[in-house]
């Protein structure tokens, strides 16, 4: 399996990334799933879009990208990882 470029956007690319990455990180170590993270501010996502295979995000997105978007709020809520990990999981699996 090719090594996917996750990319993990918040408001400013520190606090809440750092959450969802740490997740991440978790997810693909388990599953032996080669994945490349890279944090970002959402204002940057557009510099990776021919780059990324998958944008996780705690952000609210207005944009379409060519590359699955993931809401990972439910990382902050607490209400829905479980579900949240699993849509993670699928999307590095492809």
């Amino acid at each position: 399996m090719a090594k996917k470029t996750v990319l993990v956007a918040c408001g400013a690319g520190i606090a809440t990334s750092t959450v969802v990455n740490k997740a991440i990180e978790e997810i693909a170590e388990e599953h032996n799933i080669d994945v490349n993270l890279i944090q970002v501010k959402i204002a940057e996502v557009d510099s990776y879009k021919d780059t990324a295979d998958l944008l996780v995000t705690t952000a609210t997105i207005k944009k379409e990208y060519p590359f699955p978007v993931i809401n990972a709020r439910s990382f902050l809520t607490g209400i829905g990882v479980e579900d949240t990990k699993k849509q993670i999981l699928e999307e590095l699996k492809k």
